[in-house]
């Protein structure tokens, strides 16, 4: 019905990694957070040929399937070369920049630990180039034409499923016997 290999995609703040979550404790699936593995400590990305590399062995290891959320050009056709689904999660730019800001604002709180030692900071969200508050912004067209673009361009087999609410995402669950983990 979904597939056992699915790939999660959507811009920063749009619910990949909770939507990735769900349906790897829903299907009993591995999830690989794409993120994860790009961040090195103090926020520098891992080199491409190595980041590569890791996708491609980490995906290869999981022979029952897995489910798999992030967003990097750089591996794109490694992961739609693999996936059986894709799940595209193109809600609305209010919508999502709200879960940006409302998530941001809570991680720089608490000082939540995301990925190998990395954390967000006011300074960081609100004063620095390199906000993802910024990226959120200057990134949302060049997200959904770029993945339009590299749908089309590498070669794959997935069912695509572009959900654009917050009721469709909760209905994909609901279908998949998930009643337990939507919102009431």
């Amino acid at each position: 019905m979904i597939g056992r290999r699915i790939a999660v995609y959507g811009p920063s703040g749009s619910g990949k990694t909770t939507l990735g979550r769900q349906l790897g404790e829903l299907l009993d699936l591995p999830v690989v957070e794409l993120d994860a593995i790009h961040h090195l400590p103090n926020w520098q990305e891992r080199p491409l040929d190595e980041f590569r590399s890791i996708v491609t062995s980490t995906l290869d290891g999981y022979e029952d399937g897995w489910v798999c959320d992030g967003n990097y050009g750089g591996v794109r056709e490694l992961v739609l070369a693999g996936a059986e689904t894709v799940v595209w999660l193109r809600l609305p730019f209010h919508v999502v920049y709200w879960r940006l800001l409302t998530r941001t604002i809570v991680r720089s709180l608490r000082r939540e630990e995301l990925w190998n030692g990395n954390r967000e900071s006011f300074r960081l969200a609100f004063f620095s180039r390199d906000s993802i508050l910024l990226w959120g912004i200057s990134h949302w067209r060049a997200h959904h034409k770029h993945f339009e673009r590299d749908l089309a361009r590498y070669p794959h087999t997935d069912d695509v499923r572009i959900l654009r609410s917050s009721r469709e995402v909760d209905a994909l669950l609901v279908g998949l016997g998930a009643e337990q983990l939507t919102k009431p």
